[in-house]
């Protein structure tokens, strides 16, 4: 389901913020919230979610915000006067050059999906060869095919 922005918010080149949702509410045990990104507005605009997939678990009871980014360096923006002319909305067909975002109270900003989670029980062991041949390798071992 999308989730939409509870109030109006300014985002400069190289700041991450945390987006009001307005939402609070009781996720069963045994399942979590995941936040993923809106496809469209990684595809157009420089925003992010930052911790993304960001996970939601049972025990929250606060408010839901999304950390999102603008990723473009701080350079880009000299601090002074930040006029309404300036800024870009995600919902603009393009990309706007000054790369200051204002998320408006509204606008659609990620996305939410309920899944059920299984409980890890950790049990300790001496050798863990014990358990089974290691496929052998690391970061990048079994290939790009």
């Amino acid at each position: 389901m999308d989730i939409r922005a509870a109030e109006d918010i300014i985002l400069l080149p190289g700041e991450t913020k945390i987006i009001p949702t307005g939402l609070k509410m009781v996720i069963p045990k045994g399942y979590e919230i995941q936040v993923r990104p809106r496809s469209g507005i990684s595809l157009k605009h420089p925003l992010r979610i930052a911790n993304s997939p960001g996970t939601i678990d049972s025990g929250y009871r606060d408010e839901i915000g999304i950390i999102m980014s603008n990723i473009l360096p701080k350079r880009m923006f000299e601090k002074g006067d930040i006029s309404s002319s300036f800024f870009t909305y995600i919902d603009d067909k393009e990309y706007q050059e000054s790369g200051i975002y204002k998320i408006r109270k509204g606008d659609r900003i990620a996305q939410i999906i309920l899944t059920k989670v299984e409980t890890i029980e950790f049990v300790p062991i001496q050798n863990i060869k014990d358990l089974g041949v290691n496929r052998g390798g690391g970061f990048g071992s079994t290939g790009i095919k």
